[in-house]
């Protein structure tokens, strides 16, 4: 069978026995988990020792994580076992290791496919990889501020009406994709004072294509525009059309962001809504990051539907 393996971490500034005693806590997972997350209403049950849990949902699928070893406070082992969409045994573990009061914490999986699924075991090692980032994000906050800033709100289908934009379109590592938007916000913001264009809408960002194997990005961050104006040769003018959008609506921080995009894939892939292809996704940003507290940011996520 294909196998695969995911390795990523991340600092906290906590000493390893509480970064520990949460990871060691499924009740504690809710909070964190870059999957719970999409799927609030799924069935969680916790065994009588605190050393195992099940879940069942109809985006996350079933299964059950027992701790099967380690060594407290600097390693815990899992066995993790997915029942639904398909069957398949992964092993899982947290290496903590601290310095001067921060613990560094490895999230590690080692993991098979069905045999007919070799050809994604590429696709599978960027996706879990990617989730485990979200996860570990959320982890370092709940450890040290006691909350995840980070809130998920599904309205579902919404007909969205068509704007004509003015924009920087640019290709990145996702790796740094939050220092390039900023940057590209930047020139924006700049040429809209120098030129006094007032946008007609709150600014966006078009995802073109998003490779999570290669590990780069494409897109146009940019402000809806009704007039025509001239433009510097830098720039970009486009459309986006009049569509349905499957919408996830995301209130938190900027670099919580992927939460609402996994999110959004789960329950496409969950049969939620149909995608259509021929419209680019895009999010919309509601308030002004200058002005407003990042736990109250708003962005809504658009996945276009048929």
């Amino acid at each position: 069978m294909p196998t695969f393996s995911v390795h990523k971490s991340i600092r906290i500034a906590a000493p390893a026995q509480q970064v520990y005693d949460l990871i060691r806590d499924f009740k504690s997972w809710p909070a964190w988990s870059p999957w719970l997350l999409a799927e609030p209403g799924a069935k969680l049950a916790y065994s009588d020792d605190g050393r195992g849990y099940t879940w069942d949902g109809s985006i996350t699928g079933s299964g059950e994580m027992e701790i099967t070893g380690g060594d407290p406070p600097w390693s815990i082992h899992h066995r993790l076992t997915f029942l639904k969409p398909w069957k398949s045994v992964n092993q899982v573990a947290f290496h903590l290791s601290e310095h001067d009061h921060e613990t560094d914490v490895e999230w590690t999986m080692e993991g098979s496919l069905p045999w007919f699924m070799w050809w994604m075991r590429p696709m599978m090692t960027a996706w879990i990889g990617s989730d485990y980032g979200r996860g570990l994000k959320m982890l370092k906050d709940l450890v040290e501020t006691g909350t995840v800033p980070s809130r998920l709100d599904f309205p579902g289908i919404e007909e969205v009406k068509g704007f004509r934009y003015v924009g920087v379109r640019s290709t990145t590592p996702t790796a740094e994709i939050s220092t390039s938007i900023s940057r590209d916000m930047g020139k924006l913001m700049a040429w809209l004072e120098a030129s006094r264009n007032t946008p007609s809408g709150p600014p966006f960002t078009i995802t073109h294509k998003w490779d999570p194997v290669k590990g780069v990005a494409d897109y146009t961050i940019g402000f809806p525009l009704t007039r025509d104006v001239q433009i510097p040769t830098d720039f970009v003018r486009g459309e986006i059309p009049s569509c349905r959008a499957y919408v996830v609506k995301h209130t938190g921080p900027y670099r919580h962001l992927g939460n609402a995009w996994a999110a959004g894939m789960m329950h496409g892939r969950a049969k939620k809504f149909t995608t259509d292809k021929k419209v680019p996704l895009f999010e919309i940003y509601d308030n002004d990051p200058t002005v407003t507290p990042e736990a109250d940011l708003v962005t809504r996520v658009h996945l276009p539907a048929k």
